[in-house]
């Protein structure tokens, strides 16, 4: 069944730009330049993505994508503005939007993004029927200048076939970062593979890599392509890429200097056209320098190289990022939290997260898991939250308290941390509930 777009721009020029994207994807798509129009179409004919402007004068865009999701919840919604700000990408992300696109817009962000939200909208059947379904979306979320300056770089070298490097911590996005490349390709349409050089040992490397032929080795009974050859008129991405061996680096330098490879136990080269894109948490060039990864190599597949930085480096796109995973939990746990409290969204600004995006996901399902309401609140986050927060405390004239004055002013901190909240609290200090009540008592403290 052919998708089904309905598009919304009192600016004509944008609605014919869209439109005209859109139908080169070979969409069903009804351009309407009035709301009200547009949402009587949808009751009619229900639709399978919504793209509106928000700034229109006689119903802007938020209010008609709550009035879509009321009555067709599944239906995703993109929203486009020429006046972007970062509090209105977090409300609007908050209300359930699947994207805030800031005008002007390329037709690779839009076809990305369109591509993205109809794979969410497919019921699950569909969605498994092919394998597995991507629930990392190459879309990269924030506003911060540094990730402005990765989105800039990925949309310069994306049309190229360069071979690209990432670097980066440990769940900073790296694999996104890939994706997105990918994404904006000449070879968008082609496959994307992905590799973990780390995981496995050199045979096993070798066999995913490469392949082989049937009777290579024992238990071969079929011949089998590997992640190369599958990838042709692709993109490979290939993970931890400073942990290959050094036998597979010498492998796979051959196959980019000569175009083309050689499956194991066979004997006749496979011509091959794949993009390499690497990224690595490590220090290749000190690996370089100290003889554990092959110079030529290096340079082969350090094209270009995109430094993806950490989530403490780029703390502004908190709010924004937590809102775009609360609203992805949420569709895929069919459950409806609709808010972060502030001081809950307080305590996630100031952590450190040294497991960057990924750690910030972790936090957000199991607070989804934990949450008895549809807010979010201190309580439903880890205490490793609060407990950093108390690092950082300082009690006023602390060099004239006495122990006991410490203990009160520690306790109440903490009590305001939490919200009151006397169960986490007595599980932060270490105590049961009737210590802490007790110590509350003692104290003079609500």
């Amino acid at each position: 069944m052919t998708p089904h777009i309905v598009i919304i721009d009192d600016e004509t020029i944008t609605l014919k730009q869209l439109r005209r994207i859109l139908e080169k994807e070979t969409y069903q798509v009804s351009a309407f330049s009035n709301p009200q129009r547009a949402l009587l179409h949808i009751e009619q004919t229900p639709c399978h993505l919504v793209i509106s402007d928000v700034n229109m004068p006689t119903m802007n865009g938020m209010e008609l994508m709550t009035r879509v999701k009321a009555r067709f919840p599944d239906t995703e919604v993109i929203l486009i503005t020429g006046y972007a700000s970062f509090d209105d990408a977090v409300d609007a992300t908050k209300e359930g939007a699947f994207y805030y696109l800031p005008k002007p817009f390329t037709p690779d962000q839009v076809r990305t993004l369109v591509k993205q939200a109809l794979k969410l909208r497919q019921p699950p059947s569909a969605r498994t029927a092919s394998g597995p379904v991507d629930t990392q979306q190459p879309v990269i979320i924030g506003e911060s200048n540094k990730i402005r300056e990765v989105v800039s770089i990925i949309k310069q070298i994306g049309p190229t076939d360069c071979n690209v490097m990432i670097t980066g911590d440990s769940g900073s996005g790296k694999e996104l970062v890939a994706r997105s490349i990918h994404a904006v390709s000449k070879r968008a349409a082609g496959p994307f593979m992905a590799f973990n050089c780390g995981a496995l040992n050199e045979t096993l490397i070798d066999n995913e890599l490469f392949g082989h032929e049937k009777g290579a080795f024992t238990g071969a009974e079929n011949q089998s392509i590997g992640l190369l050859e599958a990838a042709h008129g692709g993109t490979l991405f290939l993970d931890e890429i400073g942990e290959m061996p050094h036998a597979m680096q010498v492998k796979l330098l051959r196959v980019l200097q000569e175009k083309e490879l050689i499956r194991v136990g066979g004997s006749h080269p496979i011509p091959i056209d794949v993009r390499i894109v690497s990224a690595t948490a490590v220090d290749v060039k000190a690996a370089v320098n100290g003889g554990v990864f092959r110079k030529d190599l290096y340079f082969r597949i350090n094209v270009v190289n995109i430094k993806m930085p950490g989530l403490s480096d780029r703390k502004e796109d908190i709010p924004l990022l937590s809102y775009h995973i609360l609203s992805r939990l949420n569709r895929r746990g069919g459950k409806n939290i609709k808010a972060i409290s502030e001081k809950a969204m307080t305590l996630l600004s100031n952590y450190a997260f040294p497991g960057n995006v990924r750690e910030l996901e972790n936090i957000l399902e199991r607070a989804l898991a934990v949450c008895r309401g549809d807010v979010i609140r201190v309580c439903d986050l880890p205490s490793d939250l609060i407990e950093f927060e108390l690092q950082a405390y300082r009690p006023p004239d602390e060099q004239f308290l006495t122990l006991a004055e410490l203990e009160q002013e520690y306790i109440a901190h903490l009590l305001k941390i939490t919200g009151g909240v006397r169960t986490k609290t007595a599980e932060i200090l270490g105590i049961d509930r009737a210590s802490l009540w007790r110590k509350m008592k003692k104290y003079g403290l609500r």
